[in-house]
């Protein structure tokens, strides 16, 4: 199979985002995505932007993407964070993941980044298996912590 892994442009934000929503449909959480393609070219390619994304091609049409962003560590310094990696699920285990993950690694090495990390569904066993065996490094002893926009309001309302 011939593919092209490249950078994304503005004009592949709406293809994006229907892989993003196939992934939050494959995470059985199908209505969570509020992020709209008009804030992804805002935010992604702006003068500063908030992401880089990748996208994977196979007959001009993008079946695939890795979207990261920098990030500081306090222990590590620059760090690339990889938000994303989906690819659509008719072209899983052609290669094309591992592709876009090489893509990730090499670009977080280019710019330097002393650490690479990322989340993993704990019932997503392929991708599980796909990392470990890659050499990453699962950190069993964390927990991921988010506070959405409801927990934000209600926080700062109590603060006041």
């Amino acid at each position: 199979m011939d593919y092209v892994i490249r950078e994304a442009k503005e004009q592949d934000m709406p293809a994006v985002l229907g892989l993003i929503k196939e992934l939050a449909v494959f995470e059985k959480e199908p209505d969570a995505v509020e992020v709209t393609v008009e804030e992804m070219v805002k935010e992604g390619f702006g003068a500063h932007p908030l992401f880089h994304c990748f996208v994977a091609e196979v007959e001009k049409e993008i079946v695939g993407i890795a979207l990261v962003y920098d990030r500081f560590s306090t222990w590590k310094g620059r760090s690339v964070h990889l938000e994303d990696l989906i690819v659509r699920e008719s072209m899983r285990g052609t290669g094309l993941g591992k592709a876009l993950y090489s893509k990730v690694l090499t670009y977080a090495k280019e710019k330097g980044v002393r650490r690479v990390e990322w989340a993993v569904l704990n019932w997503n066993q392929g991708a599980i298996d796909f990392y470990e065996k890659s050499g990453a490094t699962l950190l069993k002893d964390w927990y991921l912590v988010q506070m959405d926009e409801a927990g934000l309001d209600r926080y700062v309302q109590s603060v006041k």
